[in-house]
Parts: structure tokens; C-alpha cells; sequence
């Protein structure tokens, strides 16, 4: 008698919710040390003397050092497994995240940043795949909203330790704690992350080569227009978080880093939106779900022109929900519109992800500088304009776009 395939854990089982939080702590594992210095850039900017945009060189060394690294680490899940590579990659960057807050020098901080990024690119490179090989079909979207909302409380929390770490005992400190942190997530992630019972290793000289396979991906218009939602929104993103510290440290508004780091518990929406997304996608269809996301990022922008505090916040929630529930939706359709190679097109996705935040989240410190706050808000709410253009077009008649 011929075994049935495998169809992915059920979502009521113990192994389900049991991968659910081992991602959940890769995530925060992640996350955590990849934006950590995100919530000290004026302590690096006064300590090395350099300019917001070149303190910025500390998260866009890093998210460059993870896009570089999301394909090669997608041929190595292929063979050695994907629980094995998220944990080889966790362990990595927990090392070198040690070693980048006791660095001695502004250009060798850059360095490390960029190889702790190489490293941290195993576990986006790897996440989504591990669900669709893990998790029945029909629960896919909603386990990868949890995903997503994983990696915001991971982005949340190496912000919100770091910065008020590092207000009080200094940056280094601070990053040094998300480390910590981080460590103690691997390890949890590496008890909790069950078997792998739907991933067949590749062989060498079977089926596609990895080259054929990243060009079939990239022959996909449909697959182009969902790379270039993660290039923009995330570059977007990135520019805003970047930036608005500096923005808020200033006069009018002086306010001190430990009460702007507060700002990051805007994540907290993102938390909630990406799971929202993930099950509103199942009754209404993806397209839909993102293109309402792209309104919604734009009136957030819109609320943080004010010079009130509150709106201000206020705005923030409203654009990292809605650039979250995007995210969400893009990240998730990717491997689902793949018809080969599906680890390589969820890399390609990570890769412009992270290329955006790296190029993108960069530049925009150029457009603060020159314009201030309405300069990166305008960038931002640009590009978030052409990514929902982008996918009304492009992803109009993609299959999961619409239920059927």
C-alpha cells in the first residue's frame, strides 16, 4: 500500500502551534539584533562623530550583508535542512552581534554589521519555506502572518531593550543586552522547532540547477511585482524608522532617546495587522488585503506631518500597521506563485527586501537632510504609491489573489 503524501501538520495540532513559536523566537532571534541599532543612532552619530545618514550605515551594512546572503543561504536549506540552517544562522549572528557592540572603530562596526547581517540572512531566506513544507496548505497564510508578527515583536524588542539600555549605560551596552537576548531566543527556537517531515534534501544534478531555478523566478512578472512590493515598502520603511529619532530630537520637540525609542511600540500594530492580514486573505482574497494596505500607509504618513506628539504617534501606528499588512501579504503569496524553486523565490523576495531597506532606507536620510521630516515622509509615501500601482496591475489575475 502506497503511504500517502505528506499534507503539512494539521492547525489544532501540538506540532503546529509548536513551530508557530519556535518561529516566533527565530524571528524575535532575528529581528531583534538586525534593527538593535536602530534605537541608538544618535549615541553612534555623537560617539564617532559622523552624520544621521552615516550612522544609518550601521542598519543598511547589515540589511545589505542579509540581502547579499538570502540566496546562497536558500541553497544551503536545500541540502542541509531548514531547521539546521536557521539554527546555524541564529548561533552565527549572536557571535558576531557580541563582537559588533564592543567594535573600536566606526568603519570595523560597519564590517561586523554587514557579516552579522550574512549571517541573519539564514532565517528569512529559510522561515516561509519551513511553513509551506510543515504546515497543511490551507493554514499556510494565516501560520505566515504569524510569522511576520514574530519578526515585528523582534524588530520591537531590539529597539525598545537597546535604546533605553543604551540612554542609561550607553549604546554599546545596549546592543550588547539584544545579543544576550537573541542568544537565549536561538536556543528556545532550537528545542521548540520540530523535525522537518516535508523537506527532501536536493541532489546534485536533480531537477533544476539553482541558477535555472533563480531565473525562473525572475522570468515571473507576477513574482517581479511582489519583489518590488518588499524593494519599496520595506526601503520606505526603513527610512521613516531611521530617521523620525532625529527628527524628534530636535527642536521643536527635544524630546530625549530614552522616551523616542518608546516610539518603536508602534511595532505593536504591525503585530496585530500581519495576523489580521494573513486571515482576511483566506475570506477575501491577497490583492485586495494589500492594495488596502497601500491607503493606509499613506495616511499614516500624512498624520506624522504634524507638530503635535501625539498625532505623531498616532500616524506611526497607522503606517507600520498598514506597511505590516502589506508585508505580510507579499512575503506569504511569494513561494505560494512559485512553480520551482520555491526556497530561491522566497530568497529573491528577502533580497529585495532587504536591498530596498539597505539603498532606500538610506536615502532617505539624504531627503531628511535636505527637506527634514516632510522630505522622508514624501519619499516614503512615493514609493509606496508606485508598489500599489505595481501590484494592481501586475497581480490582478495571480492565483490566491482573489478566493475561489
Amino acid at each position: 500500500m502506497t503511504a500517502l503524501p505528506w499534507q503539512g501538520h494539521a492547525k489544532d495540532s501540538a506540532a503546529y502551534r509548536r513551530i508557530l513559536l519556535a518561529l516566533l523566537f527565530a524571528g524575535l532571534a532575528t529581528f531583534a539584533q538586525l534593527y538593535s541599532l536602530q534605537g541608538v543612532l544618535t549615541g553612534v552619530a555623537s560617539e564617532f562623530a559622523v552624520s544621521p545618514a552615516d550612522a544609518a550605515l550601521t542598519i543598511s551594512a547589515a540589511t545589505l550583508g542579509l540581502a547579499l546572503a538570502v540566496i546562497p543561504w536558500s541553497a544551503v536549506a536545500d541540502r542541509a535542512g531548514r531547521k539546521r540552517t536557521m539554527s546555524w544562522a541564529i548561533g552565527a549572528a549572536v557571535v558576531l552581534g557580541v563582537l559588533a557592540a564592543v567594535a573600536p572603530s566606526f568603519e570595523l562596526l560597519i564590517v561586523l554589521r554587514f557579516f552579522e547581517g550574512v549571517a541573519l540572512g539564514g532565517v528569512p531566506a529559510t522561515a516561509l519555506v519551513y511553513l509551506h513544507e510543515e504546515v497543511q496548505q490551507l493554514h499556510v497564510a494565516v501560520a505566515a502572518g504569524t510569522y511576520i508578527a514574530g519578526t515585528t515583536l523582534g524588530g520591537l524588542t531590539g529597539r525598545l531593550v537597546a535604546g533605553p539600555v543604551g540612554d542609561l549605560l550607553g549604546w554599546r551596552t545596549g546592543v550588547l543586552s539584544v545579543s544576550l537576548l537573541a542568544g537565549a531566543a536561538a536556543v528556545a527556537f532550537f528545542l521548540l522547532a520540530p523535525r522537518s517531515r516535508g523537506f527532501t534534501p536536493s541532489v546534485r544534478g536533480s531537477g533544476p540547477s539553482l541558477v535555472r531555478r533563480i531565473v525562473a523566478n525572475l522570468r515571473s512578472l507576477r513574482l517581479l511585482a511582489l519583489y518590488a512590493q518588499g524593494f519599496l515598502l520595506m526601503g520606505g520603511f526603513v527610512a521613516v524608522y531611521n530617521y523620525l529619532g532625529f527628527h524628534l530630537e530636535a527642536p521643536p520637540f527635544l524630546l530625549p532617546a530614552s522616551l523616542v525609542s518608546l516610539l518603536f511600540l508602534a511595532y505593536l500594530s504591525g503585530t496585530a495587522t500581519s495576523r489580521l492580514a494573513g486571515s482576511l486573505s483566506v475570506r477575501v482574497g491577497r490583492l485586495p488585503v494589500l492594495l488596502t494596505a497601500v491607503p493606509v500607509i499613506l495616511l499614516g504618513l500624512a498624520v506624522t506631518l504634524t507638530d503635535s506628539i501625539p498625532l505623531i504617534i498616532l500616524g506611526l501606528i497607522i503606517f507600520t500597521g498598514g506597511f505590516f499588512a502589506a508585508h505580510s501579504i507579499a512575503s506569504g503569496w511569494t513561494p505560494a506563485l512559485a512553480s520551482v524553486g520555491r526556497a530561491q523565490a522566497s530568497g529573491l523576495y528577502n533580497f529585495a527586501y532587504y536591498a530596498g531597506s539597505s539603498v532606500l532606507g538610506w536615502l532617505g536620510g539624504l531627503f531628511f537632510a535636505q527637506f527634514d521630516w516632510a522630505g522622508v515622509a514624501g519619499f516614503t509615501g512615493t514609493l509606496a504609491i508606485i508598489a500599489g500601482l505595481l501590484a494592481a496591475v501586475a497581480l490582478r489575475e495571480a492565483p490566491g489573489g482573489r478566493p475561489a
